[in-house]
């Protein structure tokens, strides 16, 4: 061959443009890629936490008395004598002193319902000294019941099923609470 026969290239080799990554921008993209996995953790562990949240004030609400009906129980110059809340979850019936008078050696204080023109029903005997006391109660026994009252009767409170004795020493309305 001679040098007639070769093509003489006169103009330059072209090559095609670089496709390699410029190392900026895959810097770039390995630091979005590293928010983008840190944030997506951090919400996770948000949420996990608020859930936990939720989950503990539930369980604190279902703990907090929910009192449904209340009595102020006034004594015979109208002051308050007693407080009575009750709660349909511990069923019982919360009694607080707000006066001094308590019962004698041979005395027992009765608790009353009374539904109208119904006869009372005793709901127990305060057993108790202290201010404050819990007696347990149905809610089935405060069904109609429009008041309460306390009576002071013989040791040991009056037979099943008899009327009070005794005077009311203190006597409120039952007040049912709205939720």
């Amino acid at each position: 061959m001679t040098d007639a026969q070769t093509p003489a290239s006169t103009e330059p080799e072209t090559t095609p443009a670089s496709r390699r990554v410029s190392p900026w921008w895959r810097a770039l993209a390995i630091f979005l890629l590293l928010v983008l996995l840190i944030g997506w953790a951090a919400s996770s562990s948000m949420m996990t936490q608020l859930q936990a949240q939720i989950r503990h004030a539930q369980t604190r609400l279902a703990e907090v008395p929910q009192i449904r009906q209340v009595a102020v129980l006034l004594d015979d110059q109208q002051k308050p004598a007693m407080l009575a809340t009750y709660n349909p979850k511990d069923g019982g019936l919360l009694l607080q002193r707000l006066n001094d008078v308590k019962e004698g050696r041979e005395d027992s204080m009765q608790v009353w319902a009374i539904a109208g023109d119904a006869a009372p029903r005793s709901l127990g005997v305060i057993e108790s000294k202290y201010k404050t006391l819990q007696m347990p109660v149905s809610e089935d026994a405060l069904q109609g019941v429009t008041e309460l009252a306390v009576s002071a009767e013989n040791k040991g409170g009056v037979p099943a099923g008899a009327s009070p004795s005794l005077p009311w020493l203190f006597k409120g309305w039952l007040v049912q609470k709205s939720i």
